[in-house]
């Protein structure tokens, strides 16, 4: 625009419109976090009942149902039992290799088992922050038959353990709700624009819902695969604890280069059981690398271009800067409605301001 179509577009009324808005955005910022520790339940299920919006309704041409509600039951059924079944299956064998992390630190600490000078402070460090001990004992409270021989000992359990407890069924509940009543909800967003501007956003939310879907459900299905050649990589090449990291790298994996985070705990993990003698610390490390090596390979040149196809609007850098700064505004909740609320932006910006046609 020239200067004369500038000083036209930037009149008092535009002023003052925009100054009120940055104003409702400081309130709603600030009430955001007044309220997180409500508010978080709700914005994680809706994140987790947006991704598992194609599995309801792929349940529902499944049963052939008009509604919704025996679909979304099922979908929530199903993936609560993959997680338990997950659970189930790994757990003892978590407990197992914890349980002997926790002894191989109480022998090197007590001067039974010889340890490099080197391993001193990595040693200190772990018996200091991880506690293997304690991590051993609250994965077996996940046992059921554990649970249900302590009865009214849940009781005694501390209220914060109970309102987290809490927090989760929450969470599951408002999932449900979410799913059987999504249509109505998407339609619902639409009616808070005023009907002046309704037209003209509507076109940018269509814009910004089509690269979020194709981003989140196209990062998901990449992660998940990312996470299975995780786990079968650091069983091969014998990583204590290969499965929980495995699933760790995975769930990281939605963040662009975040599971590399992951590196520090696998070095740890190897310099503890490299004291055993039965490996040694550059040998077990290096196969882990070579792991990351060739999944990363395979996802970032194989799977990320057929399952994503081209690219989201935004790059890896400003993915990082909006997750740092609507994460450091709004904590965990800024770091879920970071993309989203970016990539709205970004829309808007580029279509009525930058280029407005």
């Amino acid at each position: 625009m020239s200067a004369q179509e500038t000083q036209h577009f930037w009149n008092i009324d535009r002023i003052m419109k925009l100054l009120i808005g940055l104003a409702i955005a400081a309130v709603l910022i600030l009430l955001i976090r007044y309220l997180s520790d409500v508010l978080l339940p709700f914005f994680v299920a809706c994140f987790i009942a947006y991704m598992l919006q194609p599995l309801v309704d792929l349940n529902r041409k499944l049963i052939h149902e008009k509604g919704r509600a025996i679909s979304s039951i099922m979908t929530v059924l199903e993936v609560l039992a993959v997680v338990v079944g997950i659970v189930w299956l790994f757990l003892p064998n978590v407990i197992k290799e914890l349980d002997v992390m926790n002894v191989i630190i109480h022998e090197v600490s007590s001067g039974q088992r010889p340890m490099p000078k080197e391993y001193g402070d990595i040693i200190h460090w772990v018996e200091s922050n991880i506690r293997p001990s304690d991590i051993k004992s609250q994965l077996s409270e996940l046992h059921l038959g554990s649970i249900i021989s302590k009865g009214t000992s849940l009781l005694n359990e501390s209220l914060s353990v109970i309102v987290g407890v809490l927090g989760w069924a929450l969470t599951l509940i408002y999932v449900l709700f979410i799913l059987i009543d999504y249509p109505q909800i998407s339609r619902g967003f639409k009616l808070i624009i005023p009907h002046k501007y309704r037209d003209q956003a509507m076109v940018v939310v269509r814009e910004v819902q089509t690269s979020m879907n194709h981003y989140f459900r196209g990062q998901g299905l990449v992660a998940l695969c990312a996470m299975v050649f995780y786990c079968i990589g650091f069983s091969i090449v014998g990583l204590p604890l290969g499965i929980p990291m495995g699933i760790l790298v995975g769930i990281l994996y939605m963040i662009p280069y975040f599971q590399y985070v992951t590196l520090v705990p696998v070095a740890i993990i190897c310099a503890v059981f490299s004291l055993s003698g039965e490996v040694t610390f550059l040998s077990l490390f290096g196969s882990c690398l070579l792991v990351y090596l060739i999944s990363q390979c395979i996802c970032d040149y194989i799977l990320t271009p057929h399952i994503m196809g081209k690219e989201m609007g935004m790059n890896a850098a400003i993915i990082l800067l909006s997750l740092s700064i609507w994460g450091s505004l709004l904590g965990i909740i800024g770091m879920i409605i970071a993309l989203p609320v970016s990539s709205l932006i970004m829309a808007y910006y580029e279509r009525y301001i930058s280029n407005p046609r």
